[in-house]
């Protein structure tokens, strides 16, 4: 069952200086302001009775939760003390920085309950966070994960590809060693430019150039089957839409889309399906498709994009796309005249740094900026 999760925006609170990607304000749509103890009780009432779950989880998002004075840190967790005993509250997380965290902290953190913390890492390329102006180092985030992990508490690691000097490789090399230190699991965020950041002036003076909407869902799709081999979920890709981040204004470039983790399953979809195809087809007549039930949007595109491609690159006709639950959520079967073939977007697809240079532009080579 789903956890239902009680956030807090504490935006910007604790950060020593606003990196060059963020305005948390536009981003969650909140100020940052501390809630009181009666505000964090009364959300967490409203949450239970709303969801019907006699626990619900709390989360405190955007800012960098160690680096707030420890005064603040327990008016926030105090209010939770009792709930968590009575099991309203069955678990807390909150979001840092990995150079705010060492053993102290992770003790603290672990005494008063948390049991989740995200670490906003960024990237693992020493040269991609100066460019981002992280103030922090990969080895930073190599001692705070192993704080957290002494404790037992879960991490949850944070990367955005597409940051200035960012690469498909130092992408692939970040997510390598991100995935090597065994977090419970990944948010991905393909790097966007918000409006009242130093990334925006950055994007304006001609200096900085985002992922296209198609290089970013490219580049995603392989580091996510890069995390599914390893073992390690990946939550989200791609911010969560707010009315605050959607409106005009806000994202004036990058890779934004309402439904990017769509676009990037669908992709893997599509290339399994590539590869199945010719064992089965004979272009007279129509292959018909099975996959998972959940996985029928994914399998057919956004827009049937996937079952249009097919016709127009390699000339088949899709009869059906039909659920077996029987299936495994990776699994897709193609059939048709000429057999069945079965395979596994995780088993049977494999992505390297050649697959990237073959299938998408050369950045350094790109003369226009797409705008999501």
């Amino acid at each position: 069952m789903k956890k239902t999760i009680v956030p807090f925006f504490i935006s910007h609170q604790g950060c020593p200086h606003r990196c060059i990607f963020c305005n948390q304000e536009k981003i969650a749509g909140s100020n940052g302001d501390f809630p009181s103890p009666a505000e964090i009780r009364d959300k967490v009432t409203a949450y239970r009775r709303t969801s019907g779950c006699q626990g619900v989880d709390v989360a405190f998002y955007g800012g960098s939760f160690t680096s707030i004075p420890r005064e603040d840190q327990l008016r926030l967790l105090h209010p939770l003390q009792n709930l968590l005993a009575s099991g309203e509250v069955t678990s807390i997380r909150i979001s840092t920085r990995p150079d705010s965290l060492n053993a102290e902290a992770a003790a603290f953190l672990s005494a008063s309950g948390v049991c989740t913390v995200e670490l906003g890492v960024q990237s693992m390329d020493d040269t991609v966070l100066e460019q981002a102006e992280r103030g922090h180092c990969a080895a930073d985030v190599e001692k705070a994960v192993a704080c957290l992990k002494n404790q037992g508490i879960s991490v949850g690691l944070q990367l955005m590809p597409g940051l200035p000097g960012d690469t498909w490789e130092t992408s692939v090399s970040s997510l390598s060693r991100a995935l090597a230190l065994r977090p419970d699991f990944l948010r991905i965020y393909p790097t966007l430019v918000v409006a009242g950041t130093s990334l925006a002036r950055r994007y304006a003076e001609g200096n900085y150039c985002p992922l296209s909407l198609a290089e970013a869902v490219n580049w995603c799709k392989m580091l996510l089957h890069h995390a599914l081999l390893a073992g390690v979920p990946v939550v989200r890709m791609g911010l969560q839409p707010t009315t605050d981040l959607e409106s005009a204004g806000t994202i004036l470039s990058g890779p934004y889309h309402p439904a990017f983790r769509q676009l990037v399953e669908a992709e893997l979809c599509f290339d399994l399906l590539r590869k199945l195809i010719p064992h089965c087809a004979d272009t007279s007549e129509p292959l018909s498709l099975s996959c998972a039930p959940a996985r029928i949007a994914d399998v057919v595109g956004q827009k049937r994009s996937n079952i249009q491609r097919l016709v127009r690159e390699h000339g088949v006709r899709i009869d059906r796309v039909q659920g077996d639950s029987r299936l495994a959520h990776f699994d897709i079967v193609v059939e048709g005249s000429s057999g069945i073939r079965r395979g596994s977007i995780v088993k049977d697809l494999c992505y390297s740094v050649e697959n990237y240079h073959s299938e998408t532009l050369d950045r350094s080579q790109k003369k226009e900026i797409s705008h999501a």
